[in-house]
């Protein structure tokens, strides 16, 4: 069903060009906005979910993060309540809701709208409602016009009126492709403006153009003038980023700009799988949401058309993919940071001020050269456990190693042969935590002897300069690799600009490459790809031999 994604990457090349290009000209665009957009707008503050100074705050003036994820609701109305309920079992604060207005797909009823609300509040989860008949507006002929989509939530108001407290309504999703972004604003702002004459108080939410990646900068530099409109002055900018959003450079400046200008702003979709457009930067998405308080709602729980960015597989919570586990059990994922709405009774004020008490100590098995499986004896809580944090120490210092809902879980892209010391924390919901566990050393096994392998290498298309290349690692022995470096030397001067599916070090002649989540095991007689953009000369030869974990592999 989910097809925009694919849609998107499938200009990812074009746009990563032009945007290079354009990087100067929108570096501190919104700059000379700082000032202006720190006042306030005048009129009417939401009775809800509202805006001050740049930040999302709850009715009672409390900070609301958002960490959570998208649910494609309106192609699988069934799947609604054991959805809602396994992703707030992870911990999410936040579900953005996929609805459809009547434009390409059928009309979400205002009895099931309502139905998607008290679901929501039943979960304790803030709803983000979106219409996304609008995708690609100007590019996909199918799409519907942010007008159409005003329309339709104004048609909604008797369901969505007093419901402030707990939903944001996102007027339309990536409501404007690649052709002529420019005339994103006024319609932007003509729905905005639609809707504060209904006599909406909402939450709004507006997406970028550009497929909601916002290349070529048009959000950017007009959020302050789309801002200024909003009488409320309740209005917060989404972000999407998939493939374009490929390195910490252009992430940390999209972000920051905002953050700089005090124009509110979140991650409303993003990605983390790697495809033959590019491999999102997802670590400094998060880590940079996280440091900026910023909100982020990964795409989506289940039922893409490409699995590949299902985070449950086939709706099963029991059967998180590689994208699933990194987005709720990884390092700034959601069960290590998200915290539930006050109006719910989380985050402390007026509530849970208890901590749980302190986990089991932690012991080890199925210890291998790169992972180890950690388990303890649960903790308890006067309202209940939400999560639980391993942390490595090292002396006087804790790192973040993993997060988990149950307690158990793998500890993964550890070194082989190397000792370790990790412990754990207990939180509930409200935020409190526990005291630390006890300790547990563990080393990790030596890496495995004489792995077999073969690696297969070409060049996918060549230009002027540059070459796209293909790299297919296979593990021909009886036994699965997990974790892997790979080594080979170019010889005619070619080096790696983009690479997805792992991440390259390059030195000279010689490249190193590490694994992404997703390409870290490879099966007995199993494979993975890896591609790349690289740059070249007039002469662009196969490397002579490679290497996976220090052993030679055969050429393929």
């Amino acid at each position: 069903m989910r097809t925009t994604a694919t849609a998107r990457t499938a200009r990812a090349l074009f746009r990563k060009v032009l945007a290079a290009l354009l990087g100067a000209l929108l570096l501190g665009a919104l700059a000379p906005a700082a000032a202006r957009a720190a006042a306030t707008a005048p009129g009417i503050k939401a009775t809800g979910l509202h805006i001050s100074n740049g930040r999302l705050l709850e009715s009672n003036g409390n900070d609301f993060v958002m960490r959570g994820v998208n649910h494609a609701h309106t192609w699988y109305p069934g799947r609604l309540n054991q959805s809602l309920a396994d992703i707030k079992a992870f911990g999410a604060n936040t579900v953005r809701v996929v609805l459809a207005d009547g434009h390409r797909w059928t009309a979400n009823t205002a009895s099931d709208v309502a139905n998607v609300i008290a679901q929501c509040k039943a979960n304790r989860v803030i709803c983000v409602l979106e219409v996304h008949d609008t995708t690609g507006y100007g590019e996909e002929s199918a799409a519907g016009t942010l007008d159409q989509a005003a329309d339709y939530w104004i048609s909604l108001k008797s369901v969505l009126a007093g419901q402030e407290d707990y939903i944001a309504i996102n007027i339309g999703n990536e409501p404007w492709g690649n052709t002529n972004p420019a005339g994103w604003t006024a319609p932007t702002i003509a729905a905005i403006q639609k809707l504060r004459a209904a006599g909406f108080q909402h939450l709004l939410m507006v997406d970028a153009p550009n497929w909601g990646q916002d290349w070529q900068g048009v959000m950017r530099a007009n959020a302050q003038s789309v801002y200024a409109a909003d009488t409320t002055g309740n209005l917060i900018f989404s972000i999407h980023m998939y493939s374009v959003f490929d390195t910490a450079a252009e992430i940390t400046d999209y972000l920051n700009a905002f953050v700089t200008a005090k124009l509110p702003l979140l991650i409303g979709e993003f990605g983390g799988p790697a495809d033959q457009y590019g491999d999102p930067d997802e670590d400094t998405m998060m880590a940079t949401a996280q440091q900026l308080r910023l909100g982020y709602l990964a795409w989506s729980w289940s039922g893409n058309t490409d699995p590949i960015l299902d985070l449950a597989l086939n709706f099963d919570a029991n059967n998180l993919s590689s994208w699933g586990k990194r987005i709720f059990n990884g390092a700034n994922g959601i069960v290590s940071t998200s915290k539930e709405a006050t109006i719910f009774g989380g985050g402390n004020p007026g509530g849970d001020t208890q901590a749980p008490t302190a986990p089991g100590t932690p012991t080890a098995s199925a210890v291998t050269a790169n992972s180890v499986t950690l388990s303890w004896a649960a903790s308890s809580d006067n309202v209940g456990v939400s999560a639980y944090d391993v942390v490595r120490v090292s002396g006087g210092t804790e790192t973040a190693a993993a997060a988990s809902t149950t307690n158990s879980t793998t500890v993964t892209g550890l070194s082989a042969s190397t000792g370790y010391t990790f412990a754990v924390y207990a939180r509930d919901a409200a935020g409190n935590r526990s005291t630390r566990s006890g300790t547990v050393n563990v080393t990790t096994s030596p890496p495995a002897p004489g792995q077999s392998c073969s690696v297969g290498y070409r060049s996918v298309g060549e230009w002027p300069g540059g070459f796209q290349g293909e790299i297919v690692i296979k593990n021909t022995d009886t036994t699965a690799v997990n974790g892997w470096t790979l080594g080979f030397s170019f010889a005619d001067g070619q080096t790696i600009s983009n690479m997805w599916g792992g991440t390259a070090t390059q030195s000279g002649s010689a490249v190193t490459v590490k694994p992404a989540a997703y390409t870290a095991n490879i099966p007995a007689a199993g494979s993975v790809t890896v591609g790349f953009i690289g740059n070249k000369g007039t002469v662009n030869s196969v490397p002579a031999s490679f290497t996976l974990n220090g052993t030679t592999c055969a050429k393929s």
